[in-house]
């Protein structure tokens, strides 16, 4: 308990506390900048198994505030997954940590083998966690909802039976009504301010204390930082709590979809897996920077870098339409 001692010494969490971490188990949804703090702060604070999905790489711009990644993951491409993971053994070899490159479908939660204790929200976007808040809600499993742009971010504990993120909002927000960190940047101290009340929550609800009933607010640049009160029960009207729909788990997969904020495109056809390898042969004479690595295929072509992975997902850098997206897919991965 050496390791833990000073956790150990603070009222509510005890040596029956810390015994209950090392027996939970926590997903963390995105491996960015949420997720790289809230991974580190929970290993950090010995849970037991800690199990990591994103789908995405390693990128210069994410150095500024992606606390796990380092130069030389941004040079690879690596996978934010696998780069997380690596880094957070290096930090608590006790804690069994399971990375996943992928998208976070319901497909992919339905498959995770295990009961989970928590779900913490380490997106970038509303579809996926408006996936989340279903798939919790169907699972009864309490998750943490947690955003940030620019200088401001909120977060928010969602317990099974409601209320919800439906219960705030019935449907996703529009893009267009929503901010990224594209358009409005992001600050490194927002995040830390956001993820400092989601890892707190999550280490209460761990350790079998209340969580805090309210929307936490901040903007950091102005100082201000708040709790607004939440309704105690579900709305009458929520598909989720009260008639138990959960139309998210539902909904047709996205064959492209934009990546918040950037020129990038995931392109997921949902075949089966492709030959990297054949792949890699194919490209090397007729596109330029191929390198293959042992998570991913890396090319360029037609003004666009291509990181293509195994079960034939791909992300376009430096392509803003879908619809282009998948033409390009086609030409140079689905046509070969």
């Amino acid at each position: 308990m050496e390791r833990y001692s000073r956790q150990v010494r603070v009222t509510g969490i005890g040596e029956a506390g810390q015994q209950r971490l090392a027996q939970s188990r926590v997903l963390i949804v995105g491996c960015g900048a949420l997720g790289t703090h809230l991974a580190d702060a929970l290993v950090r604070a010995g849970v037991g198994e800690l199990v990591l999905v994103d789908r995405d790489i390693v990128e210069w711009s994410n150095l500024q505030r992606q606390v796990l990644f380092s130069e030389a993951d941004a040079k690879a491409g690596t996978p934010k997954a696998i780069a997380a993971a690596t880094r957070l053994r290096e930090a608590n070899s006790e804690v069994r940590i399971l990375p996943h490159v992928a998208d976070c479908s319901a497909a992919f939660l339905d498959e995770l083998p295990g009961t989970l204790s928590l779900v913490l929200d380490g997106t970038d976007n509303f579809r996926t966690r408006y996936l989340l808040n279903d798939w919790c809600g169907r699972q009864r499993v309490p998750w943490i909802y947690g955003g940030a742009v620019g200088s401001e971010g909120a977060a928010m504990v969602m317990l099974p039976g409601g209320p919800c993120l439906r219960c705030l909002w019935p449907e996703p927000p529009a893009h267009t009504d929503v901010g990224n960190c594209e358009t409005a940047g992001i600050l490194a101290p927002t995040i830390a301010a956001v993820t400092a009340f989601q890892v707190a929550e999550a280490l209460k609800l761990l350790v079998g204390h209340a969580s805090t009933r309210g929307v936490f607010t901040c903007d950091v640049w102005r100082g201000s930082y708040s709790v607004l009160p939440l309704a105690q029960h579900p709305a009458a009207d929520c598909p989720a709590c009260s008639r138990r729909e959960f139309p998210a788990l539902h909904s047709a997969p996205h064959e492209a979809v934009t990546l918040c904020g950037r020129d990038a495109v995931q392109v997921d056809p949902g075949s089966s897996a492709l030959d990297l390898t054949a792949l890699h042969l194919r490209l090397l004479p007729v596109a330029t920077d191929v390198m293959r690595t042992p998570h991913l295929l890396r090319f360029a072509a037609d003004g666009c870098r291509f990181s293509v992975f195994p079960g034939g997902r791909a992300l376009l850098f430096g392509v803003r339409d879908p619809l282009r997206a998948r033409a390009l897919y086609d030409r140079w991965i689905g046509g070969l």
